[in-house]
């Protein structure tokens, strides 16, 4: 049973300038449902642009439901952190640390998590060549949703999608292609939740995949629990669990990990720090098949929140 005061005064943040503004306005919308109906009475929705935001008077949580750029980087949490507002989800640092998938790539090697090979190419002062062996992948750092995600298989296309990367900013990571199934594990309070096999209808699991609702994109099939060994699911969310706590993460996020073809070895792609919450998303489902509703995983992450204090952190 809740502790939480059904009067709690929470301004639910949603939108942001970022590139996923149209899943969060989404997730947000979801979330402010699922609180009502769990009988809180003081739920206001707050639209963010950036960082010149105002909050209503006396907000005592800020339940942040922005993807991506701005709500997931650590920016929100470092600013709600200097203003007093406890708030949802992953602190400062631990943000900062999963969105860049630079910086948790090399937390990872260093903690040994199972993690495809990769080299970071810093292009600030032009284009540089990959010099891992094709297949490869080649993705921008900071984005989420497979923003700019390119799997390269043929020399010729290297360099047009390493310029395509380099729109989102000068810094490339380049990842050692693994063939395999795609999988996620949510995680709540340090448990992982039952593994989820993602099936794209075509192709892989990219934005038009994830949300087909946005852009008439051909939809993906989910299967959870995954159709796995028991063992091959526990090594899967003992690896999501490694690299989860590696990156410091505080009250739930979301494990990407591919699964190897043949031997079945796990390798963990990046943490999600402020994991989807529209109808179609991966942490609700796998939550659902742990037993829990969509109300009270939302509640949850609102009460391990309130319970969990914010240090000062530097990014």
């Amino acid at each position: 049973m809740s502790i939480l005061k059904r009067d709690l005064s929470i301004a639910l943040l949603l939108g942001g300038p970022g590139a996923e503004r149209e899943v969060s306005l989404v997730s947000g919308s979801s979330v402010y449902d699922a609180l009502v109906r769990a009988g809180f009475t003081n739920v206001t929705r707050v639209d963010l642009q950036g960082p010149d935001f105002r909050l209503p008077e006396g907000t005592e949580l800020a339940y942040n439901i922005i993807h991506g750029t701005f709500g997931e980087d650590g920016a929100l949490q470092s600013i709600l952190e200097e203003r007093g507002i406890p708030y949802t989800g992953a602190g400062s640092r631990s943000s900062a640390v999963c969105f860049d998938k630079a910086k948790s790539k090399k937390i990872f090697t260093a903690a040994g998590v199972p993690t495809p090979k990769a080299e970071i190419l810093d292009c600030s002062n032009g284009i540089v060549m990959p010099s891992l062996p094709l297949p490869f992948v080649i993705k921008p750092p900071c984005e989420g949703s497979s923003v700019g995600v390119h799997i390269v298989h043929r020399q010729e296309d290297v360099l047009p999608a390493m310029e395509k990367a380099v729109t989102h900013g000068p810094e490339v990571l380049v990842e050692e292609f693994i063939q395999g199934r795609e999988l996620t594990v949510g995680i709540l309070d340090g448990e992982a939740l039952p593994v989820i096999h993602i099936c794209p209808r075509s192709g892989f699991y990219d934005l038009s995949n994830k949300y087909p609702w946005m852009n008439m994109g051909g939809g993906t099939d989910y299967i959870c629990p995954a159709d796995l060994p028991e063992e091959t699911a526990k090594k899967v969310q003992e690896a999501a669990l490694q690299a989860y706590r590696a990156a410091g993460v505080e009250i739930y996020g979301r494990v990407d990990v591919l699964l190897r073809d043949g031997d079945e070895a796990p390798f963990v792609l990046e943490i999600n720090t402020i994991p989807g919450m529209t109808p179609s998303s991966l942490l609700p489902k796998a939550a659902a098949a742990a037993g829990w509703s969509y109300e009270a995983l939302c509640e949850k992450i609102a009460e391990l929140s309130l319970a969990t204090p914010r240090k000062e952190r530097s990014i």
